[in-house]
C-alpha cells in the first residue's frame, strides 16, 4: 500500500467457524461456517447494488487500513501495543475479527481446508474471466500463470465457451493439471529465445 502500517497480521484466504458476533449482527451466528472476503459488501452502496461492480464504497480493498471501520481501532495487540489488521481479514492467525460484510456464510458440510481457496483464488480467477473479460464463445484466451487464480480463470474461459485457452507458465509441471481446467495448449516462455509471436 501507499502508507502500510506495522506490525500487522497478514492473510486473506481461509475458511473458518464463527465463534461470536458483535452487536447488531443478524446474518451470522456462532457455529456458522464462513469464508473471509477481503473485498466485502455493505449491501447498501451503489456498487453493492450494481451487477457491474464489487468495489463497495465502505469495504473495498484497502491495504493501508489496519483498523476496524466502526471505531478506527485494532482488535489485535501484544503487550498493550496494537497489531494491525490486513485487508480486513488477517487470516494468518488462529482467531480474527472481521466486519460482517467481509464474511460469506457457507454450507457446513463443505470441508474448510478445501473451500478456503474460494475466498480468494478461485473467485478472483473465475470472476475476472466471466464477469470482467467476458470472452465471447469461440474466442482465444491467454492465461498468464497457472496457480489457483490462473486455473480458475481457465475454468471461466472454458465455461464461457472459448475455443482456445492458452496456458502460459514458467513451470511446465503445471500444464497437465491445467488441461483439466480447460487449457487447450501451453507456452513456457523459457522454451523460447524470441518473442512468442515470432
Amino acid at each position: 500500500g501507499q502508507t502500510p502500517v506495522f506490525p500487522r497480521i497478514f492473510g486473506r484466504e481461509a475458511g473458518g467457524i464463527v465463534e461470536s458476533v458483535g452487536e447488531g449482527v443478524t446474518d451470522l451466528a456462532p457455529g456458522d461456517h464462513v469464508l473471509p472476503v477481503f473485498t466485502g459488501e455493505c449491501k447498501e452502496c451503489a456498487h453493492c447494488k450494481s451487477a457491474e461492480s464489487n468495489m463497495c464504497d465502505l469495504l473495498r480493498i484497502n491495504t493501508d487500513r489496519g483498523v476496524m471501520i466502526g471505531d478506527g481501532k485494532s482488535r489485535f495487540s501484544i503487550n498493550g501495543k496494537p497489531i494491525y489488521h490486513f485487508v480486513g481479514t488477517s487470516t494468518f492467525s488462529e482467531y480474527t475479527v472481521m466486519h460482517v460484510g467481509c464474511v460469506a456464510k457457507i454450507n457446513p458440510a463443505a470441508p474448510l481446508d478445501k473451500v478456503c481457496v474460494l475466498s480468494c483464488g478461485i473467485s478472483t480467477g473465475l470472476g475476472a474471466t466471466i464477469n470482467v473479460a467476458k470472452p465471447p464463445k469461440g474466442s482465444t484466451v491467454a492465461i498468464f500463470g497457472l496457480g489457483a487464480v490462473g486455473l480458475a480463470a481457465a475454468e471461466g474461459a472454458r465455461i464461457a465457451g472459448a475455443s482456445r485457452i492458452i496456458g502460459i507458465d514458467l513451470n511446465a509441471n503445471r500444464f497437465e493439471e491445467a488441461r483439466k481446467f480447460g487449457c487447450t495448449e501451453f507456452v513456457n516462455p523459457k522454451d523460447h529465445d524470441k518473442p512468442v509471436q515470432q
